[in-house]
C-alpha cells in the first residue's frame, strides 16, 4: 500500500482563525501560519457561521440560553445576543450554510475556535476558562457528522501541531485507502497499528487480537468496521510523554535496521523544550522516508504531485 498522500487535504477552519476579521469585535488571528511551509499541504476553507447568519460585523456577542448548542438544534434551547434578542433562527441558517459549503468541497476535517457559542466543541465561553454550555451550535453539527476536529489553540504548540498533522494525514489515508482482501486488511493494520497503539493501546491490542482470530475468507463489513475503529482512534490526541517514548522506541528500531545514528534524537527522560522535540520528530520523519523505513508514529506523509 502506498503511504504517501499526493492530493492536498481540504481543511475547514473557523474564519477568525484564518485571519479573517469576522469576530463580533472585528478581530481575527491567522493560526494557519503556524504550520509554516506545511500550510501549503492543505486547501483551506474558512467559514464563519455567525457572519453568514446575517448578524454582521461588528455585532453583539451571543450565548446559549439552555442546555447546549445541540439543544438549540433540537429546539429546546435558544441563542440570544447581549441585548436579549433571539437570533436562534439566524445562527442555525448560518451554520447550515457553512456545513453546505464544507460538504460541497469534500471537507472532512475542521480547525475550530474553542470557546465560541457557535464553533466551540468543548467550551462555549472564553471568560475565566468557564466551560459554558458546549458544544456550540456549529460544533454540534461537526460532531454529528464525524469531522476530524482540531482545536485552533493547539496549533500554537509545535509538538501538538505535529501530533494533529500526522494524525490528520493518517485519518485522510485510512478514509480512502482500498481494502478489498484479507491481505489488504492486514497491511492496512500494519501501517497504522503503531500509531494506534500509542494513542489507545487497549483498543489497539483488542483490534490486533480480533485480526489474529479472523476466520478464513474476507468479510467486507468487518473490514469497514475496523476502518471506522481506526479512524475513531486517530481523532484522539496523544500526550507529550507518549510521543517522546514512541519517538525513542522507533529511533532504536531505525538504528538497528539501518546502522545510522542521529545525533539530535534524545531519550524520553532528557530535558529539552518543545521546539527541540518537534525538530526531533520531523528529523525522524524525513530520515525514515529517505531510507524507506516505516516510522510507525507518523506512517503517512504528504509529498504532493
Amino acid at each position: 500500500m502506498d503511504t504517501v498522500l499526493k492530493e492536498k487535504i481540504n481543511l475547514g477552519i473557523s474564519a477568525c482563525m484564518y485571519g479573517c476579521k469576522v469576530r463580533y469585535n472585528k478581530k481575527g488571528w491567522n493560526m494557519s501560519e503556524l504550520f509554516g511551509r506545511d500550510q501549503t499541504s492543505f486547501i483551506w476553507h474558512p467559514v464563519c457561521p455567525e457572519s453568514l447568519s446575517g448578524m454582521g460585523i461588528p455585532r453583539s456577542p451571543i450565548r446559549v440560553i439552555g442546555e447546549s448548542g445541540r439543544a438549540v438544534l433540537e429546539g429546546t434551547a435558544k441563542i440570544k445576543n447581549r441585548e436579549g434578542k433571539d437570533v436562534t433562527d439566524m445562527l442555525i441558517k448560518g451554520c447550515n450554510a457553512s456545513i453546505e459549503a464544507l460538504e460541497r468541497a469534500n471537507v472532512f476535517a475542521f480547525v475550530y475556535m474553542e470557546g465560541s457559542p457557535s464553533c466551540g466543541v468543548y467550551r462555549t465561553t472564553l471568560k475565566n476558562n468557564r466551560m459554558g454550555k458546549p458544544p456550540g451550535v456549529f460544533g454540534a453539527m461537526l460532531l454529528d457528522r464525524d469531522f476530524f476536529l482540531i482545536p485552533a489553540n493547539d496549533l500554537q504548540s509545535p509538538v501538538r501541531r505535529w501530533d494533529w498533522k500526522r494524525r490528520l494525514y493518517a485519518f485522510a489515508w485510512a478514509k480512502e485507502v482500498d481494502i478489498n482482501s484479507k491481505d489488504d486488511l492486514f497491511q492496512f493494520w500494519h501501517i497504522v497499528k503503531f500509531l494506534c497503539q500509542e494513542i489507545d493501546e487497549k483498543t489497539a491490542r483488542e483490534i490486533g487480537k480480533r485480526l489474529a482470530e479472523l476466520p478464513k475468507g474476507f468479510d467486507k463489513e468487518s473490514a469497514e468496521t475496523l476502518r471506522h475503529e481506526v479512524m475513531m482512534i486517530l481523532r484522539q490526541p496523544s500526550s507529550l510523554e507518549k510521543i517522546k517514548n514512541r519517538l525513542w522506541k522507533h529511533y532504536m528500531y531505525f538504528k538497528r535496521k539501518t546502522g545510522v545514528e542521529l545525533e539530535n534524537i534524545m531519550e524520553p527522560t532528557d530535558m529539552r523544550n518543545m521546539n527541540h522535540i518537534a525538530d526531533e520528530l520531523m528529523l525522524m520523519e524525513k530520515t525514515s522516508f529517505s531510507t524507506e523505513v516505516l516510522f510507525g508514529a507518523a506512517p503517512i506523509i504528504y509529498r504532493g504531485r
